[in-house]
């Protein structure tokens, strides 16, 4: 019973919070755009290919991490070295991206819109963070993860009952739904986008770097059921938002949301932005603490946390500036696709099924279409 309640309350908190700080606040405009009516099918397709993506990674728990004990399979050594030196510059356009979107939420809920203002914050929040490991580390901030996720959770619940009410009145209502209309956009330009939202359901790899604390099964189960609990969630958000996506008036914003919650749950605005802000400071610290442990040990210690701080502070600053919330979407997807299609390969040298390296490379495929092509919304 221990272990069952360790696996339930402790293993899951890492992917999880990883997963809906990802982009759960953003994906609903997103999709919007590109998708209009349609973008539970479009959210269903990303969280299957994520799902595909996410086996890829089980697998290698369970097998590939063994090979690489050994230390002499030269070609799935080189494939994992590769795969752990993409995640750095993907960790860092995942760290802007988290700090774009707190102050995008920040700076709607004091009504203060604008792109210089909210960049100003990000840097601010960037440096601040940046400071504090250079001081004395980020690992004592790290306790705000399960907090962080509890909070989102909760107010998830609040708004899945407010929005869900919300849509039962206007489908009771005269005139019903109003929902809004496949845009005017190409397959090419709907797959694209829609391959760029990939960031959005990514985290569920971070069991891969758990192997410290707990063992194999524990994460193969963690991982896979934050995929299930996630992707329940993210299906039915979408669904139940997508028919108020219309009064929006076709304006998508990265925090639209904030509209939208003002529209059907007004009173849950305030804890929204709350929310918002905690998750996604909290992710942004995660993702440090990751990228810096990644920098030095893909240095060999040759480059010291200290350095590691200034080096991903940095790369966030300077990304802040060059892109807003819906490119770095885009541009994060391509980075954690080319982690996945590492993966991918590394799975298909371990494994000895042939069913199962073609399983792995129409998996990777997909994942090099993502890297190589996908575009953010909202050009």
């Amino acid at each position: 019973m221990n272990a069952l309640r360790k696996f339930r309350f402790d293993s899951i908190v890492t992917p999880l919070s990883s997963i809906f700080g990802s982009g759960f606040l953003v994906i609903v405009p997103i999709l919007a755009e590109v998708v209009g009516k349609y973008s539970v099918i479009a959210m269903a397709a990303v969280s299957a290919l994520a799902f595909a993506v996410g086996s890829v990674i089980r697998f290698n728990i369970r097998y590939a991490e063994r090979v690489l004990a050994e230390d002499h399979h030269e070609v799935v050594l080189s494939l994992e070295r590769i795969s752990d030196l993409a995640l750095v510059p993907a960790y860092v356009i995942s760290v802007c991206l988290y700090l774009e979107i707190l102050s995008s939420f920040v700076m709607g809920g004091l009504a203060h819109e604008g792109a210089i203002a909210q960049d100003l914050l990000t840097t601010a929040i960037i440096l601040a963070i940046t400071v504090i490991g250079l001081w004395r580390g980020l690992e004592p901030l790290s306790f705000l993860e399960a907090w962080c996720l509890y909070i989102t959770l909760g107010i998830i619940v609040v708004l899945f009952a407010g929005f869900g009410w919300h849509d039962l009145g206007e489908w009771r209502s005269a005139t019903g739904f109003t929902m809004v209309e496949l845009p005017d956009n190409s397959a090419w330009t709907i797959l694209t986008v829609v391959a760029g939202t990939l960031i959005v359901v990514q985290g569920f790899e971070t069991t891969r770097y758990l192997g410290a604390q707990y063992d194999m099964v524990t994460r193969v189960r963690a991982s896979r059921w934050s995929q299930i609990i996630s992707t329940g969630i993210y299906i039915a958000f979408v669904a139940l938002v997508t028919p108020i996506v219309a009064a929006l008036g076709g304006e998508y914003h990265d925090n639209s949301l904030i509209d939208l919650t003002r529209h059907a749950v007004p009173f849950m605005v305030v804890p929204l932005i709350i929310a918002a802000a905690l998750s996604q400071f909290s992710a942004a610290v995660a993702d440090v603490i990751t990228s810096v442990g990644n920098i030095e040990e893909a240095t060999g210690n040759r480059i010291k946390s200290r350095f590691a701080y200034i080096l991903v502070g940095f790369g966030a600053t300077m990304l802040t500036w060059q892109a807003n919330t819906f490119e770095l979407v885009a541009l994060a997807s391509r980075a954690f696709a080319f982690y996945y299609l590492m993966q991918c390969l590394v799975a298909m040298c371990v494994t000895r099924s042939r069913w199962r390296r073609c399983g792995f490379a129409l998996v990777a495929l997909a994942l090099a279409f993502i890297a190589i092509f996908a575009i953010p919304a909202h050009q």
